[in-house]
């Protein structure tokens, strides 16, 4: 199981901006969804090489949070160069997510 690296405030903004897609799942602790999804970003950054799948807390992270008005979790969003690319809202399926993101997989 791939460990997904997980993002603060502090180092947000360095690691969207990596050449490499990123695929940041904002999340929280207490959000049943948000655990649902975890499994299946793992398994999806295990699977591809192509992006980078990171996660931030947004109870320990509010700023960023805030930056993006993400008014609810789970939120993915995907960045390149840090610039965002795309956004998926909500828990969903494994094949939706990826269906989602495949121009970058």
């Amino acid at each position: 199981m791939t460990q997904l690296k997980n993002l603060t405030d502090a180092d947000f903004g360095e690691a969207i901006s990596a050449e490499t897609p990123v695929l940041v799942d904002f999340w929280a602790e207490w959000c049943g969804p948000c655990r649902l999804v975890s499994p299946i970003l793992e398994e999806i950054a295990g699977e591809h090489d192509a992006i980078t799948v990171a996660k931030l807390n947004v109870d320990e992270n509010p700023r960023i949070q805030a930056q993006f008005g993400i008014m609810s979790i789970p939120t993915m969003i995907l960045f390149k160069d840090g610039v965002e690319k795309k956004r998926i809202i909500g828990a969903r399926p494994k094949a939706s997510i990826v269906s989602e993101l495949a121009e970058y997989l």
